[in-house]
């Protein structure tokens, strides 16, 4: 007792502020991500389930059972040993359903709002001992350092402090899911303080009080052995009552279920746990025996206490305020986390099922605040425990109190992993009894001086005389299981019940509905939520969620909008409970009542599927294996496939047809066929009404422009176990529409060869009477004007004379005569020569022609036949313009050739005969002024050149007007040119 009060206060208000002053660094990023989530940090943060039980009550429990305290550190050890099949699974569900307390893990499962606050009552009262323990500890801890009368006001003061850091790091945001680095830090730094104390402690009494091992062992193998004497060893049951005890602790206890689960970084790091916090533990285990044994040899077990001999190690007071430290650091880092966790649970599950938060001007505040308080009233409740119980019972009662209360939802949570036939009839009858047990033989007795109601049922005869703990926990928990099992199968179990029970089911994967919601889009849930939530919050929430998936505000697809509900539900069960979130979902964002029978909703299965493989084993893994396969198979079809249900949903829309539409299939799976992007819902919509299963070429627009689809359909009939649904396969069968279209074509020019062939011998006759006459004119005048007369005659016959040859071409397989005639030619100089004829045959006033043609390059060919294809050209685009209208001729080098348009302002092309403007006798003049071979002619003489003809009408830019595009390959000498 060489301290004083202030001492105390000042070492103790020290400690806090050192904390507090880590938590302000991580909220302002002083101390970088990569430590405060570093996976060493989160393992030193579950080091928190060594609460002041590790510094006082493990020597304590040391002194009567020997080796028996090491329960408390191996229950829990073995827990995290078999993180693989019993946390990661639990770890799973939380992280989907944002479940962030055992409550609502509970409530999730057996959809039921009472089962949370039945949950959340027990804890309540299996952890107030457990609170009671750690301010009792504090309160001891003072009186004996510094004799004080009443040392329960500076523990009051120390509370208070503990509450209002809780207050500030732990619930600074509206939402109780986020992750809490600055308070992960703080019990991280906890932990290592207490851990640093103790193995402190343990050297101090090693080499301090003995002088070293060797001198230990001497003292053990004599004076030492009379205090080793009167310890009973744990006998081999309680040994492993005990171990149950602590294992269920792992995982029920408040605190640690929101460290484990709720503040988890990943799959991995809980993993990586696994080994780290039990070697974390066995650090934390090893001093203990040291300390018990130095203070039993300095003889300060019978002035102390067993259970705070580490004050009795020396006068020092350094000693003594690192044995204080050691107990501080663990029970403001238990007691935070309690409070956390309870207040998280009373809110969700008690204050908002009693009053729903409906319609609050401040939601996130109004919930802040609430927590708040509830923390403050956690903390306050276990001081007043202390005051009113806690001085009466020792550290071993009060600890195994709360652990037995707490170990009895351990039957529900195991059903809830490992047996979907569990109901809430049978959890909640199991739990009563097991509860009235706990109640009447060790909670009720903390309370009262009556002695406890130990019901020992017949046949058990042998535990009479066992202790009360023991027999209590053996008892409550039997009758829990058997009553659980019991009722269980007795009774129905609901739908709601049976899914919850596959998506918490360690091997099962759920397989939701697929149903409609009145809402049409995101934008109505944020109208529909406001009614619940308020504007303001129900547009975080839905942003948030739709944010999470990736999705439009605006998209209606079903899938989408189940997809948006469900994650709406997990986020608000985070915010308020899943009772809670569930009850405003299904009231103001329900199903659509009345429609056609809902069926699986095969697309989120096969989702979950994917992320759920690689948990697959055994035949199960192979089954997933071949649903892989023909799921690729389909996918990977070079034909395009899709896929509805009975009820007109889109299920399947595979790479090839995403391809053919530009249409992503993640982005209309779930869609409605009517409301697929154009030509799509209309196109899909015939052939689904169509009687017949098959519906050849149809022409569709597309964006590369017309194509010629095939579509076929296939019927799947539904059954029991089936879903039923049609099948579409697409083929794009434009390259054949084309290829027939050439080859009729080429019919139509084979008809006209036997015309020509005829025309051809009739014409050539007179043709040549008249070049001989145009050519004997010349020897009978000496005229000028006579001669320039007679010279035009020959030329204009020479054309027609090869034309006439043309026309022998098309009579003889449709091509001309080979290129060996070919040679470089500009085309400007040929549409010079061109517009020459044009004007000869017309004064050409009324129309302006712009020759834009550049000298250079030139291309390869005959020049003469090349200036038939321009004077066809140009006459056609004479001829469509109107008096004043303008023809522009325009060439430029592209793809090693040179492009030359002709372009012109008339009133443009009937698109009934676009088409087929290169068929002959297709012609937009009227009867008697074009027979239609001249544009057949254009066709086949580019085709000799090796060229390709495009018509654009009306040209881009421009609202009327015809182009027509030549591209002509350039005389190998010009070289290369610019692409």
């Amino acid at each position: 007792m060489n301290a004083s009060l202030a001492a105390v206060f000042a070492l103790g208000t020290g400690f806090l502020l050192v904390l507090f002053l880590c938590a302000l660094a991580v909220e302002r990023g002083w101390i970088p991500t990569r430590i405060t989530r570093h996976p060493l940090v989160y393992t030193l943060a579950l080091g928190v389930y060594a609460s002041a039980w590790a510094i006082y009550g493990s020597l304590e429990l040391a002194s009567t059972s020997g080796y028996g305290y090491l329960a408390y550190y191996l229950g829990v050890a073995g827990a995290f040993l078999l993180a693989p099949v019993l946390l990661v699974p639990i770890q799973r569900m939380t992280r989907t359903y944002q479940l962030a307390s055992l409550s609502d893990l509970f409530a999730f499962r057996f959809r039921s709002r009472w089962v949370g606050t039945l949950i959340t009552l027990i804890s309540l009262l299996a952890v107030l001992p457990l609170l009671a323990l750690q301010v009792q500890t504090l309160g001891n801890a003072i009186f004996l350092m510094t004799g004080a009368a009443s040392p329960a006001l500076l523990a009051l003061a120390f509370c208070a402090m503990i509450a209002l850091f809780a207050m500030l790091f732990g619930a600074r945001q509206g939402r109780r899911n986020d992750r809490h680095d600055s308070l992960l830090a703080v019990i991280a730094l906890s932990s290592l303080v207490k851990l640093v104390a103790m193995l402190g402690l343990g050297a101090i009494a090693l080499f301090g009080i003995f002088d070293g091992p060797m001198a230990l062992q001497a003292w053990l193998d004599g004076p030492g052995q009379v205090h080793q004497a009167s310890v009973i060893q744990t006998d081999p049951a309680h040994w492993r009552t005990l171990l149950l005890l602590f294992f269920a602790a792992a995982l029920l206890m408040p605190h640690i279920f929101h460290i484990t689960f709720a503040e988890t970084l990943s799959r991995h790091t809980l993993l990586q746990a696994s080994w780290s916090l039990p070697l974390f533990l066995l650090l934390m285990a090893i001093p203990v025996p040291l300390i018990l044994w130095a203070g039993q040899h300095l003889g300060a077990q019978e002035a102390m206490g067993t259970a705070y001999l580490a004050y009795g190690l020396s006068d020092a007071l350094w000693v003594q305020a690192l044995a204080f430290i050691a107990g501080l650091a663990a029970a403001s880092a238990t007691m935070v986390l309690i409070a956390l966790a309870l207040s998280g649970m009373i809110l969700n599950h008690v204050l908002l099922v009693a009053h729903p938060p409906e319609a609050q001007p401040d939601l996130y505040r109004w919930l802040l605040w609430l927590r708040r308080m509830l923390i403050a009233a956690v903390i306050l409740g276990g001081w007043l425990f202390y005051r009113i119980v806690g001085v009466h019972h020792d550290l071993t009662t009060l600890g195994l109190a709360a652990f037995v209360g707490m170990s009895q939802c351990l039957p529900g949570l195991l059903a809830l992993l490992y047996w979907p036939g569990a109901n809430r009839k049978g959890m909640v009858a199991g739990l009563a009894v097991g509860l009235l047990v706990w109640l009447l033989g060790l909670w009720g007795p903390l309370l009262t001086e009556l002695p406890p109601l130990v019901i020992i049922p017949p046949g058990l005869e042998g535990l009479a005389g066992e202790p009360d703990w023991y027999v209590v926990t053996l008892v409550s928990l039997a009758a829990n299981v058997l009553v659980l099992i019991l009722v269980s199968l007795a009774t129905r179990t609901s739908e709601g019940e049976r899914a919850a029970a596959e998506a918490c089911s360690v091997d099962a994967v759920i397989r939701p509905k697929r149903l409609p919601l009145e809402a049409a889009t995101g934008e109505d849930f944020k109208r529909h939520l406001a009614r619940a939530l308020g504007e303001e919050v129900a547009i975080r929430e839905v942003d948030r969620a739709l944010d999470d998936l990736g999705l439009s505000p605006l998209d209606g697809r079903p899938y989408a909008l189940r997809r948006l509900r469900d994650r709406l539900q997990a986020n608000l069960s985070g915010l308020m409970g899943p009772s809670v979130a569930r009850d405003i979902v299904d009231r103001y964002l329900p199903y659509r009542q009345g429609g056609p029978e809902a069926t699986e909703d095969i697309h989120f299965v096969e989702s979950r599927l994917e992320a759920y493989r690689s948990r697959l084993t055994g035949l199960a893994r192979e089954l997933d294996g071949l649903r892989r396969y023909h799921r690729r198979t389909l996918t990977r079809l070079p034909v395009g496939l899709c896929a509805f249900g009975d009820d007109g949903e889109l299920l399947m829309w595979n790479d090839a047809l995403a391809a053919l539409t530009g249409i992503d299939g993640e982005s209309v799976i779930g869609a409605r066929r009517d409301s697929l992007p154009a030509p799509w819902g209309e196109l899909l919509g015939q052939i689904l009404a169509e009687p017949r299963d098959h519906l050849y070429k149809q022409p569709v627009t597309l964006e590369g422009g017309l194509r010629y689809l095939s579509l076929h359909k296939a019927e799947l009939e539904g059954g029991d176990d089936e879903l039923g649904g049609k099948v579409i396969l697409i083929e794009d069968h434009s390259e054949m529409k084309w290829l027939e279209d050439e080859l009729v074509h080429a019919a139509r020019l084979a008809s006209i060869g036997q015309l020509a062939a005829g025309v051809a011998h009739e014409i050539g006759n007179p043709i040549t009477g008249i070049s001989s006459l145009a050519q004997n004119l010349r020897y009978d005048t000496e005229d000028p004007e006579v001669l320039e007369t007679a010279a035009q005659i020959q030329q204009l016959t020479d054309r027609v004379s090869r034309i006439v040859a043309s026309l022998v071409g098309f009579a003889h397989g449709g091509r001309h005569v080979t290129g060996q005639a070919f040679g470089p030619v500009s085309m400007a100089a040929v549409t010079d020569e061109a517009l020459h004829l044009i004007h000869l045959a017309r004064s050409g006033e009324d129309v302006a022609f712009l020759n834009r043609c550049p000298d250079e390059p030139r291309v390869e060919g005959d020049a003469q036949r090349l200036l038939q294809v321009m004077v066809n050209l140009l006459g056609n685009a004479r001829d469509a313009s109107e008096p004043g209208g303008r023809v522009v001729i325009a060439g430029e080098p592209r793809d090693g050739g040179l492009r030359v348009t002709v372009t012109d302002e008339g009133h443009g092309i009937d698109p009934r005969v676009r088409d087929h403007l290169f068929e002959p006798f297709t012609t937009t003049k009227p009867p008697g002024e074009g027979t239609g071979l001249g544009l057949p002619l254009v066709y086949s003489i580019v085709a000799e050149h090796h060229g390709q003809i495009e018509i654009d009408s009306p040209p881009p830019g421009q609202a009327r007007g015809t182009r027509i595009s030549l591209w002509l390959p350039l005389n190998p000498q010009e070289g290369e040119t610019p692409r």
